[in-house]
């Protein structure tokens, strides 16, 4: 029996049979024999074989071929991945200006590894309601940017329901993951564009400006007649998962193009004579943030690199 992983609680899996029921799910034991470097060798979106059992219940006994998925290190020291959805059509990056802040090399990280699956990545700027007027032009400074490399960008308050016609016919048809730091917004964004998902929600934190994790597991939301959203728990950092260093100029959109250019083919754009990442730096047609972000996924290498404030 065949069909899709649509919820992970770390511990059990329910898969949405191709016949239309659902079953709740275990791994058989040998998955975890098979070189699979991944905290969760099964991921929502997963398209998988199960075998009832005599409880009720199923194992899964097989994983098809991804054709796509979003990755990242694991939060602990090992060197594991956590997938965090697989065989998607579009990722939905929520950010935030304040309330917390989102940081622009976090938000260059998940496009990068996004980029690495060809996955369309589109920025959903939240809580525009909430902004002064300097963090309104803060925010218009960053969409420009992202809009200038080529990423669709929504400005949008999910409390206030603004931006999200745009949002629903964007996601018509599709299954999208939706990700971001916690307390950004995601589980009411999801309660606004579903009418019943009655996803539980909390202030960000006071004292720090920091968001709390609300959602604590991966879970596969339907969306109108044809389309799915995954929601998936509040991340704190992206850590970058096997991108080898020759290969993260071509994630970087705008450093790919002007890199075509470089006098070295191996160039690595950080102090080579003839380099023409290095000058459109210097002429402001790459921005130094981007730049910034490039150089810390290259010092990726370094395992102690990997730590909180991405």
């Amino acid at each position: 029996m065949k069909g899709t992983v649509i919820k992970n609680t770390g511990s059990w899996y329910t898969v949405l049979t191709d016949m239309g029921s659902t079953v709740d799910c275990k791994i058989k034991g040998n998955f975890r024999l098979k070189g699979i470097r991944s905290t969760n060798p099964v991921a929502v979106g997963d398209k998988v074989e199960v075998v009832p059992n005599q409880e009720g219940t199923a194992f899964i006994t097989a994983i098809e071929d991804r054709r796509n998925y979003i990755i990242r290190k694991a939060s602990n020291l090992s060197k594991q991945s956590h997938i965090i959805a697989a065989n998607v059509d579009i990722a939905l990056l929520m950010v935030t200006v304040n309330y917390p802040q989102t940081s622009t090399t976090f938000i260059d990280r998940f496009l990068a590894s996004a980029e690495a699956y060809r996955i369309p990545v589109v920025l959903l700027f939240n809580k525009t309601d909430l902004l002064s007027d300097d963090e309104l032009h803060y925010q218009e400074m960053m969409i420009t940017l992202y809009e200038n490399i080529g990423y669709q960008c929504i400005a949008m308050s999910a409390t206030k329901h603004t931006g999200l016609d745009v949002l629903r016919q964007l996601l018509e048809g599709k299954i999208a993951v939706l990700s971001g730091n916690s307390g950004v917004g995601k589980s009411t964004l999801i309660n606004s564009l579903i009418p019943g998902a009655a996803l539980r929600t909390s202030d960000i934190s006071d004292a720090h400006n920091t968001g709390m994790h609300t959602t604590t597991f991966s879970e596969m939301i339907p969306f109108g007649q044809s389309s799915w959203i995954i929601d998936t728990p509040g991340i704190k950092g992206f850590g970058t998962f096997d991108i080898e260093r020759e290969e993260l100029t071509s994630y970087f959109r705008e450093i790919f193009h002007f890199s075509k250019e470089c006098r070295f083919s191996n160039c690595t754009h950080t102090h080579e004579p003839g380099c023409a990442v290095l000058q459109a730096l210097g002429n402001h047609y790459i921005a130094q943030s981007r730049y910034q972000s490039y150089l810390s996924m290259l010092d990726d290498k370094d395992e102690n690199k990997y730590r909180e404030a991405y």
